[in-house]
């Protein structure tokens, strides 16, 4: 039986092996809270480390505003484009449908493993950018619940 110990140092692994530095890190920070016995962080960790890298998420989107390599001008033509209506929408669906993925990783922990997997694959193979695994659940929950309708539609 895997330890979470032992779970944590083969995410280890797996990060260093297929360049996934933030993997590695993550993994790593757990594995020092665990072995310093501060397991009492863990739920704190759990509740605010989303919030907290969906705040460095949107520094990072906003900076070219803040730097000024977008003006005022430019950011409204941008919005009442047709890419600018577009985006809208997308922002509108990716906010919908990640929170069918928090809901499913809520009730689903252990699926966790399977996106890191995923984030992994996606980054080595098809040299994809691990900043959605909020999306990645939301992606499988959506599709879960589409092999849900066709599969009571054959019953």
């Amino acid at each position: 039986m895997l330890t979470p110990e032992m779970f944590l140092i083969l995410f280890i692994v797996v990060g260093v092996v297929s360049r996934v530095n933030i993997v590695s890190v993550a993994a790593s920070l757990l594995l020092i809270l665990r072995m310093l016995r501060l397991e009492r962080y863990f739920p704190m960790l759990e509740r605010r480390s989303l919030e907290l890298g969906l705040l460095f998420l949107m520094i990072s989107i906003l900076v070219p505003l803040a730097n000024g390599k977008v003006n005022g001008k430019e950011a409204a033509e941008a919005i009442f484009s047709v890419a600018g209506i577009a985006t809208i929408l997308g922002g509108i669906v990716a906010t919908v449908i990640n929170n069918r993925g928090l809901i499913l990783l809520q009730t689903n922990p252990s699926l966790l493993l399977s996106i890191v997997v995923g984030t992994v694959v996606g980054i080595v193979l098809f040299r994809g950018m691990p900043v959605g695994p909020l999306m990645a659940a939301a992606l499988a929950a959506v599709t879960i619940g589409l092999i849900d309708l066709i599969g009571n539609l054959f019953r």
